[in-house]
């Protein structure tokens, strides 16, 4: 499995995308206790704050994520035995346009209270602008594949991923 959130986090250590960062927003976007990683709290005040900027930074990680996703792909067609799936998790699917990449795209729902109580819980700064920076679940279920509800267990959401593998002719 490959999530793009890992994908972008990572980004975020290369020199590459460090040195746009800094042209772009100076230190303010780097940890004073770390000056060389990125303190994405820094990022986020900026981009949910500004669509200009926001749309800046799209552009620029989003075809470096698509990259990444392009090489795990191949690395799975190389595998011997081949898997019988690979699994991208990509927050921004459908509002990125990446949907097209895939064969198979399922949108994990859950009841809006239950998904902010689990938002909350997390180190994440900006989450009301997140959220409304993206697609309805409405909108992603409409435009997914399948859908499954995470409103159980891990294991509950589990089950609901395996029988879509299973139901795959892969």
């Amino acid at each position: 499995m490959l999530s793009a959130d890992d994908v972008v986090h990572a980004l975020y250590e290369t020199d590459a995308v460090q040195t746009a960062l800094k042209l772009r927003w100076g230190d303010r976007v780097f940890q004073q206790s770390s000056p060389g990683s990125i303190d994405r709290r820094a990022v986020a005040e900026i981009v949910f704050n500004s669509s200009d900027q926001r749309h800046w930074l799209e552009g620029l990680l989003w075809p470096l994520t698509a990259q990444r996703v392009g090489a795990f792909r191949g690395a799975l067609a190389e595998r011997d035995p081949r898997p019988r799936a690979g699994v991208v998790e990509t927050p921004l699917l459908f509002e990125s346009r990446s949907d097209g990449r895939f064969d198979v795209t399922i949108a994990v729902l859950a009841d809006d209270k239950l998904r902010a109580q689990r938002l909350s819980l997390r180190d994440q700064a900006q989450l009301e602008e997140r959220d409304r920076l993206q697609l309805s679940q409405t909108d992603k279920a409409a435009r997914a594949t399948y859908t499954v509800t995470n409103d159980g267990t891990i294991e509950d959401l589990e089950r609901q991923l395996a029988a879509i593998l299973d139901s795959l002719a892969v």
